[in-house]
C-alpha cells in the first residue's frame, strides 16, 4: 500500500479550494498549492544553496533555494516550514522572518510561494536523500553563475526579484 501525499488547492488570493495530489500538481494540471522558502544567510551575509538530488522529480541536479518544500493538506504555514527546514537541513532552531509571498508557475506546475530568510551560523545537516551537496554562496558567485542553467529558474527568478531587495547578500 503507498502512501498518497496530498497538498492544498489554492485560489489566486490564496485560499484553500480543495485538495489534490502530489502527482496532480506536478503533472501540467496548473494547479495552484502552496510551498514554503527558507533562505539561510550565514552572519558574514553568504547564502545557503542546496543541490537538488538527481532523483527529484522536478529539477533534478540544480542549485537551488536553502529550503524549499510543499505545504501538505491541513497544515499551517509555520508547521510546514519547521517541518521542512528540519527534514532538508537538520536545523530545528531558527528564527524565520516573513519575506513576501507569490506565484511561481513552471513548465509543468504553479506554487504559491511563501518566502522566508533567517539568519544561521549553527551545523547544517543536509538530507541526502533531499540534497547532493549544499554550500554558503557570496552575492558574487551567485551573479556570475546566473543564466548558466546551473540554478532552478525559480531561485533565479527569487534571487533577482526578492533576495535582492532584503539587503543581506554579501
Amino acid at each position: 500500500m503507498s502512501f498518497l501525499e496530498y497538498f492544498p488547492l489554492l485560489n489566486d488570493a490564496g485560499e484553500v479550494i480543495g485538495k489534490a495530489t502530489r502527482k496532480e500538481c506536478h503533472s501540467g494540471t496548473f494547479w495552484l498549492h502552496p510551498v514554503v522558502h527558507l533562505h539561510v544567510f550565514n552572519s558574514k551575509g553568504e547564502l545557503y544553496l542546496q543541490k537538488r538530488a538527481i532523483n527529484k522529480d522536478i529539477q533534478p541536479g540544480k542549485w537551488d533555494t536553502s529550503v524549499g518544500g510543499h505545504v501538505d493538506y491541513g497544515e499551517e504555514l509555520p508547521e510546514a516550514l519547521k517541518r521542512e527546514v528540519s527534514e532538508e537541513l537538520g536545523i530545528t532552531t531558527f528564527e524565520p522572518n516573513f519575506i513576501k509571498s507569490y506565484k511561481f508557475v513552471s513548465n509543468q506546475e504553479a506554487e504559491y510561494v511563501n518566502c522566508f530568510f533567517a539568519i544561521y551560523d549553527g551545523i547544517i545537516h543536509p538530507d541526502p536523500l533531499e540534497i547532493s551537496e549544499g554550500r554558503f554562496w557570496t552575492k558574487n558567485e551567485i551573479e556570475a553563475a546566473l543564466g548558466t542553467e546551473i540554478f532552478t529558474p525559480n531561485f533565479e527568478q527569487e534571487f533577482l526579484n526578492v533576495i535582492l531587495n532584503i539587503d543581506l547578500l554579501q
